[in-house]
């Protein structure tokens, strides 16, 4: 039988199912549910995965807030771009931006506190990549990711754009410091 000629019966729909073809049939659905339950299960009960709020806004407003607190809590700057080092107090809200080819500003944050951090993007997508945490959240512009994070490692952190966003994509990398 070949596949480019038309069936020899035209109603091969109407013969019920082979007993052999009917188990795999429900075989197949039964794993699909097991999975479905799995994706819904792990998502409560899984310590892994970053619940965030996602909010609209406009890059003129979020870039007001970033600019504000890193006015009011800079300590340094760093690299040659002088991005500047923020040092915001545990429990205040962090704002951390993407944008080409930088993420602004540096944040140095306490170990064992809790801060809120907004993140997004400027210009384009970007990716926010906590490594060697392995935090991966996509920043897209219009839309502010905001998150409860107590950092319970010190060091020092890199954030990578993981989101080809131009010719200087490979430049694009911020830090976070944990004290």
């Amino acid at each position: 039988m070949s596949a480019i000629l038309p069936p020899a019966e035209r109603l091969w729909y109407k013969h019920p199912i082979d007993r052999v073809e009917g188990t795999w049939i429900v075989i197949a659905l039964t794993w699909c549910l097991i999975m479905f339950a799995m994706m819904v299960g792990w998502h409560i009960w899984g310590n892994q995965n970053l619940s965030t709020e996602t909010y609209r806004t406009t890059p003129d407003k979020f870039m007001a807030k970033a600019q504000a607190m890193a006015d009011k809590y800079t300590v340094r700057t760093e690299t040659d771009q002088k991005i500047p080092v923020v040092a915001p107090p545990p429990g205040s809200d962090v704002y951390m931006l993407g944008r080409l080819w930088s993420f602004f500003p540096i944040l140095e944050l306490e170990k064992g506190k809790t801060y809120k951090l907004h993140l997004t993007a400027m210009d384009y997508n970007h990716g926010f990549s906590l490594q060697p945490a392995n935090i991966n959240i996509q920043l897209v512009p219009g839309f502010e990711h905001v998150m409860t994070v107590t950092p319970n490692q010190s060091g020092t952190y890199s954030v990578v754009c993981n989101e080809f966003c131009g010719i200087g994509h490979h430049t694009m990398v911020g830090r976070i410091y944990i004290k």
